[in-house]
């Protein structure tokens, strides 16, 4: 094999030369059959929110309402862009609002990231590679809580060979940039910043202490010789996407954890399967964490992987609130948490697995949620579950207890993904973000691609193939699926599916790469990776793909931001972003004339047009200052 530069590769591309995944999904192998029973697509993508549009087929409502002027879209669509800039459309204008290494305190003024930056403030500055966000208003003020997922490591230490760190100051340095960065926001007369030195300005990292809560926290598997209890973890790893609950706390979720572990010692015998199974290994993402910090070495901390790879809940209005590690909601590799209240006021949390071959899931709480009142076990206190998707449009929750599953309770919660084996879950293509529509009871997810579907077995050895919501082998463009809970309840077992779209190039291909029919030359994409609704129930779709522009991605440029029509399944492109880019995390000011987006490891010298590139945060406002969501 040749030598590989770990510091270059993604996440995901790491997992799969180290713990190799299956190439076919068993979600696949349902929608191709599903496909070849009904003709090419004929319902599987429908468009139209309502039970009405489940199994209705693939209308032609996309070319109608463009044909009839009733697009519900208030400006002209942007072209796909290769060059190292943001473009949104006419009308409409961005500004940079935080930068990478940006202060959020007066005593980290002056923080130079010319040379990567230096260890000492590197925790009072904003974080690498900004991913998920959400805003609060909290007595007047506005509030926003940032993920920043992982670091840039040859920007962040370029003096380090191949960007490995060179001593324990450069591991320490890379993880106070990874974390959270809660901050008090305001506009002004020059647009929207930071307001430094706010109280409620916080950065949140790999070592900040963290409570764990939940069925099994304090269980064996979580102790560790620095903490005897299993009840306090440090930091929060890989934060990717995010989530918000009804009463204001903001919901940080662990993706990639594995990637930091590593061994000076190989991989103890007891925790092999389950390493294996999560992608915990002896070489570590090229971080090496465990060569400096033996924290993060397995060898000798072999319980410290379990104590990673959960949803945590923040306060931002209690700047001395400890994140909480919530283990109800299960260990995996958490994309995003979307949170909703059912009929009868239980709570839902909707979660995906973002690793080829793994679950979708769903989390339903025991306790009702009342406005004002104890919030406490409503993200722990419940049944976790798995999606299974069937054939004929229509699926089921299976409950992961111990009768189904063969595991205690805590075994399930720490090691949910053999739990989801266990009752034979439907394996996807990658679960990313999932939302649910505000205007109707139904809920999408971002499949965002999987290059191996139709080739291998999951590293729990569980079937793979072509199925369901994942119709494609090789699938290089990625599909939403969406469902409909029965009794328009999201607490119900059951539910219809369909996909909103498949992703594709017809300017390429004829047969099933060229997408579905709302997938056309004007809007081509590939990768829906984030995802979320406004407020009059459009959806807006984020890539993380290719943007080689070339061969199967030809004409699709760098990644970008889309908005889509539930009702027509008409699919605009909105936003570009610089080239090399992930265009990541969105949401809106209170009053919804601002839009807050992520522009993680951007290519060229952007935003500066100097120097390093560096991650950030824009605003994207409408010129009349309108609303824009």
């Amino acid at each position: 094999m040749k030598d590989i530069d770990h510091s270059t590769i993604s996440a995901d591309d790491w997992d799969e030369i180290n713990f190799p995944r299956p190439e076919e999904q068993e979600f696949d192998r349902v929608v191709e059959r599903a496909i070849s029973r009904r003709g090419f697509l004929g319902g599987v993508v429908a468009f139209g929110s309502g039970a009405a549009a489940m199994n209705m087929g693939l209308l032609s409502a996309t070319s109608e309402a463009l044909a009839m002027g009733t697009s519900r879209f208030p400006f002209s669509p942007i072209a796909a862009q290769t060059d190292f800039d943001v473009h949104v459309p006419e009308g409409y204008n961005w500004k940079v609002m935080v930068r990478w290494g940006d202060p959020l305190v007066s005593a980290a003024d002056g923080y130079d990231v010319a040379e990567g930056g230096p260890v000492e403030k590197s925790d009072m500055v904003f974080g690498e590679n900004t991913d998920g966000m959400e805003t609060f208003s909290y007595q007047g003020r506005q509030l926003i809580a940032i993920n920043s997922e992982y670091t840039n490591r040859k920007t962040n230490l370029p003096a380090a060979q191949e960007g490995k760190p060179a001593n324990a100051d450069d591991v320490l340095k890379l993880q106070n940039l990874q974390g959270v960065n809660v901050m008090e926001i305001a506009e002004g007369a020059d647009g929207w910043s930071v307001v430094k030195d706010s109280p409620f300005n916080r950065r949140i990292h790999h070592n900040t202490p963290a409570t764990i809560v939940g069925p099994a926290a304090g269980h064996d598997l979580l102790k560790t010789a620095a903490d005897a209890a299993g009840t306090t973890a440090l930091g929060t790893l890989n934060n990717c996407g995010s989530g918000k609950t009804p009463w204001g706390t903001y919901l940080t979720c662990e993706e990639n954890f594995n990637g930091y572990f590593g061994s000076t010692g190989g991989i103890p015998e007891s925790h092999a399967d389950s390493f294996k199974r999560y992608g915990v290994g002896e070489k570590g993402w090229g971080y090496d964490y465990h060569v400096w910090d033996e924290r993060f070495d397995v060898s000798k901390n072999p319980n410290e992987p379990h104590r990673h790879g959960w949803i945590v809940e923040i306060d931002p209005s209690n700047p001395d609130a400890a994140p909480v590690k919530h283990t109800g909601l299960g260990r995996f590799k958490h994309e995003n948490a979307e949170v909703v209240v059912a009929a009868d006021g239980r709570v839902v949390v909707y979660m995906g697995d973002d690793e080829r071959g793994e679950y979708l899931y769903k989390f339903v709480s025991n306790g009702v949620y009342q406005p004002g009142g104890s919030t406490e076990g409503l993200l722990d206190d419940g049944t976790l579950y798995v999606a299974k998707f069937y054939e004929n449009m229509t699926g089921e929750w299976l409950a992961l207890t111990p009768e189904a599953t063969g595991m205690d309770a805590a075994e399930i919660l720490v090691f949910t993904r053999m739990a989801a084996s266990a009752v034979g879950g439907t394996t996807m293509d990658r679960p990313e973000w999932v939302a649910a529509n505000p205007q109707a009871v139904e809920a999408y997810c971002c499949l965002t691609n999987n290059k191996n579907r139709g080739v291998k077995p999951n590293a729990g050895g569980d079937d793979t193939s072509v199925n369901g919501p994942n119709p494609r082998e090789a699938n290089r463009y990625g599909q939403i699926v969406r469902w409909r809970p029965n009794d328009d309840d999201h607490a119900s077992a059951d539910f219809d599916w369909d996909l909103y779209v498949m992703a594709g190039n017809p300017t390429v291909h004829s047969d099933d790469r060229a997408g579905s029919k709302n997938v056309n030359a004007g809007n081509i994409f590939n990768s829906p990776d984030g995802m979320a609704f406004d407020t009059t129930g459009l959806v807006w779709i984020q890539t993380d793909g290719s943007d080689k522009n070339e061969e199967d991605f030809a004409g699709m440029g760098n990644n970008q931001m889309l908005v889509g029509d539930p009702v027509t399944g008409e699919i605009v492109r909105f936003m570009t972003g610089p080239k090399g880019s992930e265009v990541t995390g969105l949401c809106w000011s209170a009053d919804m004339r601002s839009m807050f987006v992520g522009i993680q490891h951007p290519g060229g010298s952007w935003p500066d047009g100097e120097g390093l590139p560096r991650s950030s945060v824009i605003v994207i406002k409408r010129d009349d200052n309108a609303v824009i969501g």
